[in-house]
């Protein structure tokens, strides 16, 4: 990511030598490399993070198509069942126009008990 090489290594240690003098270079220098590992270890976790929640959401995706598919496979299956020969249903009547009005059943003329009596032998 940045260019440095080992010149400007050396630079800024001198500077640093310079500027801190030798008796605080020394705790300067830790206190810059534990905030450098924690900065690292932030990135790493948040990196870490990230990439769990792209794995769940490939993984609820996946589990999401996959149930699509299962709907339309099901689907597929009632549509078979419907359009197969011996399942139809019969044919409605078509709405409109003059239906045909439905009487009830005549009244027999003849009582029941007429009817239930055997002929003499």
């Amino acid at each position: 990511m940045f260019d440095v090489g080992f010149t400007e290594l050396l630079l800024v240690g001198i500077v640093a030598l310079v500027v801190l003098g030798p008796e605080r270079l020394p705790g300067a220098v830790r206190t810059a490399g534990l905030w450098i590992g924690r900065i690292k270890r932030s990135f790493s976790a948040i990196k870490a993070e990230v990439e769990r929640e792209i794995g769940a959401d490939e993984i609820r995706r996946q589990l999401h198509n996959e149930q699509i598919l299962d709907l339309e496979r099901e689907m597929n299956a009632m549509k078979q069942d419907l359009l197969s020969p011996g399942s139809l249903p019969p044919k409605a009547p078509e709405v409109g126009g003059d239906a045909p009005e439905i009487k009830p059943p005549a009244a027999p003329t003849t009582p029941l008990a007429s009817q239930d009596q055997k002929p003499a032998p």
